[in-house]
């Protein structure tokens, strides 16, 4: 099995900042998808916070990169998995997160953030070939 047909699923698991690791996370998934893997992210735990809309990172003096997650469409990234349960025990809703979309040739801006349940992500994991978490 060549690299390209593998399924690759990279796990993020932290918030996004105070760590390299949303940002690193994010950097692979692109570099990935420019070299045409299946690839696809979930966001569990902390990790939710990576795709909330309207971050605002001036006072802590950090680079806000979350507008990044815009371009994963442009790089053919369209599935995004959020946990339910994460978006629960945090206190937020799929409202709360960035709209993030990519193209078709039938439509255009269908969303690709997929919001599922935990059973559900154990069956997403299970189907792939490469997990990576951050």
């Amino acid at each position: 099995m060549s690299d390209e047909a593998r399924k690759f699923l990279y796990v993020n698991r932290k918030a996004p900042h105070g760590s390299i690791y949303a940002l690193e996370s994010l950097e692979v998934v692109l570099i990935g998808a420019a070299f045409e893997q299946d690839v696809s992210l979930a966001f569990l735990d902390d990790g939710v916070f990576q795709i909330v809309k309207g971050q605002d990172t001036k006072g802590i003096a950090t680079k806000n990169f979350s507008n990044t997650y815009r371009a994963l469409g442009d790089y053919d990234v369209r599935k995004l998995y959020v946990e339910q349960e994460s978006l629960d025990e945090r206190g937020l809703t799929v409202d709360d997160l960035m709209e993030l979309t990519h193209d078709t040739d039938d439509e255009d801006d269908l969303t690709s953030i997929i919001v599922v349940n935990r059973s559900e992500m154990a069956k997403i994991m299970s189907e792939q070939d490469v997990i990576l978490s951050f």
